[in-house]
């Protein structure tokens, strides 16, 4: 039965004094205050307005009610006596003639109050997220979310990029996550893959002739949470444009994406186009990321040449990176507590030092370079109060443990930080390939389907040991935005025989290419047109907008870290007929966690 209503329950105002009017909502809170009068507060999702009970019959039917049951209240509105200027409702009252019991609550304690479900632990706030996402607070990020979603759209439509669905049931291909795996019914011993991203679909469009593509498409991944990282699904912006650059990707999104986070976000101040763009060497070198927050000023030093003969164990015969800090503060438990925060963050310890009145090297590390004092302070210009932090190790270990070294002095020390804007850059000219951790062995660094800079003879050139695979550099780039990687993109290959020179450097031949790969390698031979694209993840974007630290808080139903849905109770046991009828049996159950 639907269940009409006059106003919303964040509609009335002075004007409306006088007026007979049904609402309708939650029961938020009863402050009974005698024998027959309570104030209500009643809720729904645009807001609440205070009910005012004043005899026994109206009393009659609120008193035996929980809080959180669902009522129509159907009376005039007056103005109050005692007004609230923080609500916009708060200069009037409802008195009711009539109230009706739409939904009863028929728990007498909840599982958290609902205007501070956030302060609640998370797993009983994903087990009752229906309760949670009562929360004005929690409401208001997946309102944002949908705003979000509605402007980006509205703004691809604008740019000519039609809005194309491709399928969630596809073969599984190795893209770098594990696949979540779909057993097929129709074809024993068989199984589909849900996508970890639309890469293949989109390029194949490119190829049919579709010349701008979009979607936000949902993706799949089988990885670990984190903050700014939802296992299972996640969704994306993703966006393919033929005939066209890296240049053409990149003003597309330059002109997309700040009005948005101007409008929409929790900062009014976005980067005008056209961004930064840095070297992915020079961010390492300079930021010691490679995704760097442009909103700090303080960069990476080396200082190798002056530190790794020092007797100081760490530093000895590595690669040694200083950050300078001006007019630091920080008092020393400060700092210890920094300090262990980069240790437990990066994995590896960083050290200090401080230069005092009379410019001499104070505290941490400084008895170990007091002999090289006056050449640390022309290198990096020291003055006193100056803070000076460092890391060592191999030159990538060096530069990352910086990078978070960098971001937590930027944090903590007034000054070096403008916090309350939101700075993009492209982070360009990745290295195509890398040696593997495990394998020891040449691998793609990022995306195999990227083309390399200066295309074929390039890879020409490597084969025939002229350069050093590990130089070349791939058309490709990262879209960052106060140091968080929305997404990677690239200038695709889209040649076969570059595609397969590409991939003979990693051991793999033609036949390999063509066995992962079919679809879009047949299609390459038909003539494919140069294309690009990207795919900003909407949910860290819309995280940035709302200033959450989780993304969990900007999803609506949300898998716990360990990619357990609480609520559902998923993943879940399944029927023996199930599994029959897919073909699967469970050989050795796995005992669950205790």
């Amino acid at each position: 039965m639907f269940q009409s209503r006059t106003h919303t329950c964040g509609e009335l105002r002075l004007a409306n004094a006088g007026q007979q009017v049904t609402i309708v909502g939650w029961m938020e809170n009863v402050r009974e205050v005698g024998q027959n009068f309570a104030f209500v507060v009643l809720r729904d999702f645009y807001g609440t307005t205070q009910v005012v009970i004043e005899n026994e019959a109206m009393m009659s039917v609120i008193k035996p009610l929980n809080k959180e049951s669902t009522i129509s209240v159907t009376g005039i509105v007056r103005e109050r006596t005692s007004k609230n200027p923080k609500l916009p409702t708060g200069d009037i009252e409802v008195v009711p003639s009539e109230i009706k019991v739409l939904g009863r609550c028929r728990h007498n304690e909840l599982p958290f109050e609902i205007n501070r479900s956030r302060e609640a632990d998370e797993s009983a706030r994903l087990k009752y997220r229906y309760l949670d996402l009562r929360n004005p607070a929690v409401r208001d990020n997946i309102v944002l979310r949908c705003n979000v979603v509605s402007a980006l759209r509205a703004a691809m439509t604008e740019h000519g990029f039609l809005e194309i669905t491709t399928p969630i049931l596809t073969a599984s291909s190795p893209e770098g996550a594990r696949d979540y795996l779909v057993p097929s019914r129709k074809h024993p011993g068989k199984f589909y893959a849900l996508p970890q991203a639309p890469q293949q679909f989109k390029q194949l469009l490119m190829t049919s002739g579709f010349d701008r593509y979009f979607q936000i498409a949902p993706c799949f991944r089988d990885e670990d949470a984190r903050g700014d990282r939802s296992p299972g699904e996640f969704y994306q912006l993703d966006m393919e444009m033929a005939f066209a650059s890296q240049e053409d990707v990149f003003a597309v999104l330059e002109d997309v994406l700040p009005p948005i986070f101007a409008k929409y976000g929790k900062y009014n101040i976005a980067s005008d186009a056209p961004f930064q763009r840095i070297p992915y060497r020079e961010a390492m070198d300079t930021y010691g990321s490679d995704k760097p927050d442009l909103r700090i000023d303080l960069t990476v030093q080396d200082v190798t040449a002056l530190c790794s003969t020092t007797e100081f164990g760490p530093f000895q015969g590595n690669t040694v990176k200083a950050i300078v800090v001006s007019d630091c503060k920080l008092a020393r438990k400060a700092v210890d507590k920094l300090m262990a925060e980069v240790e437990v963050q990066s994995g590896e310890k960083a050290y200090w030092c401080k230069v005092d009145e009379s410019g001499n090297l104070t505290g941490g590390v400084s008895k170990f370079l007091a002999d090289r004092k006056d050449a640390l302070t022309e290198q990096l210009g020291l003055k006193s109060g100056d803070f000076i932090g460092f890391t060592a190790g191999k030159l990538l270990t060096a530069q990352k443990t910086a990078g978070v070294l960098r971001n937590k002095l930027g944090a903590a020390c007034e000054g070096h930080m403008d916090a309350e804007r939101y700075e993009f850059c492209w982070i360009v000219d990745f290295p195509m390939y890398e040696i593997g951790e495990e394998s020891g062995e040449l691998e793609f660094c990022h995306n195999p389907f990227s083309m390399p800079s200066g295309g074929l003879e390039t890879l020409l050139k490597a084969e025939r040991g002229e350069i050093d695979p590990l130089d070349i550099l791939a058309d490709q780039y990262d879209l960052v935005c106060n140091g968080v990687e929305l997404s990677s993109g690239a200038v695709r290959n889209h040649d076969p025989e570059i595609m397969v020179k590409a991939f003979e450097l990693v051991r793999l031949g033609e036949e390999d290419v063509k066995a992962k790969f079919p679809a879009m390698y047949n299609a390459f031979t038909y003539g494919a047109p140069p294309h690009a694209g990207i795919a900003p993840g909407v949910d860290r974007m819309v995280m940035l907008l709302a200033g959450e630290d989780s993304i969990r808080e900007i999803i609506p139903f949300p898998m716990n870290k360990n990619a357990q849905d609480v609520m559902m109770g998923s993943p879940s046991v399944v029927e023996p007929k199930q599994l029959e009828e897919v073909h699967i049996a469970i050989t050795a159950a796995e005992e669950e966690d205790a």
